[in-house]
């Protein structure tokens, strides 16, 4: 069934999902309970254009939470009863495609001090939402937030301006980091762990943004002949950037877009932060999606032939809950693969970038609208 001009949904059977009769999708059980939790307290999830919607989801979120499978294929099953499966076709522009991200954990001191000199802000007052309604009309339609200023609204400042110190006085800090770089990439990611010199952990999620479109640095090195296509990664990026400090600001800057961040507890070091669906994020089974074509809570089956690293040197086949979205996850076949917290895990997340294939298990009440 064609959705949009740019897509369509197509009805298929799961043993066309390669690699799903050894998927093992236990551990989206006690997400998905959590995912029932929230929408419980009469949040529902905000439709994408799919049109699929926080009721159509509800059911097999209830029946999720009642049982615990004992194996894989007992879990397997579960969906094969509830959920029909859809490939996500984009016309004539092949398969899909996934990159990765990950929480990074950053060191911090509470006060501005030799060594660290690199904010991490709260969401400002002046900052507000936008809509339809509300946005003026010299400002794009990306634009969702902007700077209440003596009654007028207007684009907030950029990048730049924030890094130039238009914030400062204002007691919007939350710690200051050593590395602007790695303040930079705390921002791509939407979070990250905070490293007190005292031993204490922190973290930030993700609050708001100063409004302007994400402009991703690695294609401007790419197009600037300063990294091959081939070698880009973020590992790549972060070592051109440390050898070449003077260009450093010239090229974040080149990135509008500036993230700021609310605190949050560390309860469990082993779960990550908590997304855009409000449930913590599960390493290796969450996925970023387009929030303005995909609705939060849907399970999806990701299968990519080319990306081995992330599942033992076996091609990725993997059920995942779609509950996070990000600036630069737009399309229908567009995801980002949460792989964890730390080093480690940004070792991981820094070289994915592979094409998959997208399927969309859709309840079966719900997907006799789309047959």
């Amino acid at each position: 069934m064609t959705v949009s001009d740019g897509f369509q949904l197509r009805e298929v059977d799961y043993s066309d999902l390669r690699g799903w009769g050894s998927d093992d999708p236990r551990p989206l059980f006690s997400v998905m309970r959590e995912c029932l939790e929230y929408l419980d307290q009469g949040k529902p999830y905000r439709a994408g254009a799919v049109g699929l919607t926080a009721d159509d989801l509800r059911p097999l979120l209830a029946d999720a939470a009642s049982i615990q499978p004992a194996d894989p294929a007992a879990a397997r099953l579960f969906f094969e009863q509830r959920c029909i499966p859809f490939r996500i076709e984009r016309g004539d522009q092949g398969a899909g495609f996934v990159t990765a991200f990950y929480e990074p954990e950053v060191e911090v001191s509470d006060k501005l001090e030799s060594g660290y000199r690199y904010p991490f802000y709260r969401r400002p007052p002046d900052l507000v939402d936008l809509d339809e309604t509300s946005r003026p009309p010299d400002l794009d339609a990306s634009y969702a937030f902007g700077r209440l200023d003596d009654g007028a609204i207007e684009a907030y400042p950029d990048r730049q301006a924030i890094d130039q110190g238009c914030l400062e006085g204002r007691g919007l800090e939350i710690a200051w980091a050593k590395s602007k770089i790695d303040v930079f990439f705390a921002h791509v990611q939407g979070a990250a762990r905070l490293r007190y010199p005292d031993g204490r952990l922190g973290r930030i999620t993700y609050a708001a943004k100063a409004g302007h479109p994400f402009s991703p640095i690695g294609k401007l090195l790419i197009d600037r002949r300063e990294i091959e296509r081939e070698q880009i990664s973020m590992q790549s990026i972060r070592r051109w950037l440390a050898e070449n400090p003077a260009k450093v600001d010239e090229v974040l800057w080149h990135n509008r877009s500036y993230i700021f961040f609310r605190e949050a507890e560390v309860t469990d070091l082993d779960r990550g932060p908590i997304a855009a669906a409000k449930v913590p994020l599960l390493t290796g089974r969450s996925l970023a999606v387009d929030r303005s074509i995909h609705t939060f809570g849907f399970p999806f089956f990701i299968h990519s032939q080319t990306l081995s690293h992330l599942s033992d040197g076996q091609p990725f086949s993997r059920l995942m809950l779609a509950l996070d979205t990000g600036t630069a996850i737009v399309g229908p076949a567009r995801g980002d693969i949460f792989t964890g917290s730390g080093d480690e895990a940004g070792e991981l997340a820094g070289t994915v970038r592979n094409d998959a294939d997208f399927y969309i298990l859709i309840p079966i009440a719900a997907a006799q609208r789309f047959r």
